[in-house]
């Protein structure tokens, strides 16, 4: 019997295995080629991140200097930016937008001594590494 439809066949064609694996391997050059730049830029907005919290701290150890008559002792560190020291009458901090002080962007505290050896303060972090010196990423950050 014959109804008068006709199905049409249609023919659903897909990617073959060799497309498929052409298209892969372009994708594996681009990131071999893109990875490690894009990583080499990740590394260096963590030192940049590193000297702009520094210089935020140095802005607010300043603001301190200037109401306190002296920059915080290493003993009270960088606490006594965000949370009044004993003893001290003349504080109207706290001196940070944040009331925690961050730590660097590899996930260490930062160093901070005062007197300073290389100023009235000295402010630092020891990179990634977390140990004197360095290059790269492992590099110091410093305030001097």
């Amino acid at each position: 019997m014959n109804t008068g439809k006709t199905y049409a066949v249609t023919r659903h064609r897909g990617f073959t295995l060799v497309e498929l694996l052409v298209v892969l391997l372009i994708l594996g050059l681009l990131a071999g080629l893109v990875g490690p730049r894009v990583l080499k830029y990740l590394g260096g907005a963590k030192s940049d991140t590193a000297q702009l919290q520094i210089g935020e701290f140095g802005a607010g150890l300043d603001l301190f200097h200037l109401e306190v008559g002296r920059y915080p002792t290493t003993d009270e560190g960088l606490a006594a930016l965000s949370n009044q020291p004993a003893g001290i009458d003349r504080w109207n901090g706290p001196y940070l937008k944040k009331k925690d002080i961050p730590v660097d962007p590899w996930g260490n505290e930062y160093n901070y001594r005062s007197p300073g050896e290389n100023g009235d303060y000295d402010l630092y972090s020891l990179g990634r590494d977390n140990t004197d010196g360095g290059e790269g990423e492992d590099a110091d950050v410093v305030s001097w």
